[in-house]
């Protein structure tokens, strides 16, 4: 009677198992299996985004148990053996009922369950010995299959399109910033935007992005990004401000994700209400100081990089041009990162930061966004999501895929 709109192939979902799979005997050999907990990583590797859990061993077929909607899971992953729970108390036998019994060591996704729900949880596996495995998921996440990467650079292209070529033909001087944000997800809705914008960090949330206009772009926040903004409403900090009025020789900045089918394209545009020979010069030398980092820092950009190396370099560059106190925000809207991963969450490992020495990998996605700020005008700078091939870089959110034919320069808005 019911079909689903999408079902992820077998076979696709059989390479993110075997990646998955691959990780845990390099990290953790003790473990048999791995069991996941959170909604998102569930439908990584089955196609629902069930609430329950999932089994996957090294002996025997993956099991996805869930509390409601066993009939849902059916339907977009019939290719899993599933069943329903009501406690937890009921995992081990029923694993073992499904011919794939939970082994005496095991890894579990730790950051999927809250705390009480964590010692709810351990009550009933006491026999057993578990090991925390998040670093397991995070690098299986972090490599994207081909499949995947359809699905980013479609997200990418939207982005691109909605940014750079429909909203500057809309916009205009006196809107206020809550308005702008009304018309951005306008458009974004008009390209097949799917609404929730994920994030990983424990906490963290995002509504569209950043919308602010001029020096409120340097607005304190909480939110681990260097754009600052009011929000709407200190209840709900995002998006922008209905008492910001974006007016001539002024900036507009938006740092705001598009997320389709699942997929998220990061990506920062600054706007200027005027002619390009009216944007002020020190604004203009700090713009040219973020692309030239994005330029550099894209151009090394690949397998084998360190990303540690790549945002010390980052720093050194904006240092010796005489921003490196405003570098990624200012004062404590300053950020220790000039990059992210990005795929199913807008926040995702790796980051281009210190203590990240781990060497990239090919098909690895990331959001490289230099940023400065400038007293008196706000912040101004470059956000462009990029897929690494075997080679170098690809820009996601573009219309060719070369970053050089998408400069992010500051748009104007006469």
């Amino acid at each position: 009677m019911f079909t689903s709109i999408e079902v992820i192939p077998l076979e696709e979902l059989a390479l993110r198992r075997r990646k998955c799979l691959e990780l845990l005997r390099q990290l953790h050999p003790e473990a048999g299996g791995i069991l996941i907990f959170s909604r998102l990583n569930i439908y990584y590797f089955t196609g629902t985004l069930a609430v329950g859990l999932l089994w996957i061993p090294h002996e025997g077929e993956p099991v996805l148990a869930v509390r409601k909607g066993l009939e849902r899971a059916r339907l977009e992953s019939p290719h899993s053996v599933s069943a329903s729970y009501k406690s937890y108390s009921r995992i081990a036998g029923l694993l073992e009922e499904r011919g794939s019994p939970l082994t005496r060591t095991f890894a579990l996704e730790q950051n999927g369950l809250t705390w009480s729900l964590g010692l709810n949880f351990s009550r009933y596996f006491q026999d057993f010995k578990y090991v925390a495995a998040d670093d397991v998921l995070e690098r299986t996440r972090g490599v994207k299959t081909d499949w995947e990467l359809a699905k980013l650079r479609l997200a990418g292209q939207r982005h691109y399109t909605a940014l750079c070529k429909i909203f500057p033909e809309r916009v205009r001087p006196d809107m206020n910033a809550y308005q702008i944000s009304r018309l951005l997800w306008d458009i974004f809705f008009e390209l097949g935007h799917s609404g929730p914008i994920r994030m990983a960090a424990p906490g963290e949330e995002s509504f569209l992005g950043s919308v602010c206009v001029g020096e409120n772009s340097a607005y304190p926040s909480y939110y681990n990004g260097p754009l600052g903004l009011k929000g709407a409403h200190p209840s709900s900090p995002y998006m922008g401000y209905a008492g910001e009025v974006w007016s001539r020789g002024t900036f507009l900045g938006t740092d705001v994700g598009f997320v389709l089918e699942g997929y998220n394209s990061d990506k920062t545009a600054f706007y200027f209400a005027g002619k390009p020979s009216e944007i002020p010069a020190q604004a203009r030398k700090a713009q040219d100081c973020c692309l030239e980092i994005q330029a550099e820092i894209a151009s090394r950009l690949k397998p084998g990089a360190i990303p540690q190396e790549l945002y010390r370099h980052a720093l050194d560059m904006a240092a010796k041009r005489g921003f490196g106190l405003n570098f990624m925000g200012h004062g404590g809207n300053q950020v220790p990162f000039i990059g992210h991963g990005l795929g199913l969450n807008l926040d995702e490992w790796p980051a281009l930061a210190d203590k990240f020495t781990e060497p990239l990998r090919e098909n690895m996605v990331i959001a490289l966004e230099p940023k400065i700020t400038i007293p008196g005008y706000g912040m101004l700078g470059v956000e462009s999501t990029l897929a690494l091939t075997a080679t170098g870089c690809v820009c996601l959110n573009n219309a060719s895929g070369d970053l050089r034919d998408d400069p992010g320069d500051i748009i104007c808005c006469a």
